[in-house]
């Protein structure tokens, strides 16, 4: 059975803004840095197992982003993936804890 696949708004927007960073420093850059996080996407769709538990009870699980300092964090339940954060590996850590 295939899960659902569905990213947060505040996942969505955040990725987004560091799309736009990243162009802002070189143009070009805010594409490559979308191929990077599609890619991570793409992995996690098919494999949604493949990400890094973070968290104590299993269902949080983060994909990094080739790269770039980013990770793919998000949600997985036997019926759907729920992308949470873009977030960047050094700033704010753990802000995205308690999105659902």
């Amino acid at each position: 059975m295939k899960r659902r696949f569905e990213s947060l708004r505040l996942a969505s927007t955040e990725f987004e803004a560091a799309i736009r960073w990243y162009e802002e420093r070189r143009r070009g850059l805010g594409a490559e840095f979308y191929d990077a996080v599609s890619g991570t996407l793409a992995l996690i769709e098919g494999q949604p197992e493949i990400g890094t538990v973070i968290g104590g009870e299993g269902s949080t699980r983060r994909g990094l982003v080739s790269r770039f300092p980013y990770q793919v964090v998000y949600h997985l339940s036997p019926t759907h993936i729920a992308i949470v954060a873009v977030a960047h590996l050094k700033r704010r850590p753990n802000y995205w804890k308690n999105r659902n």
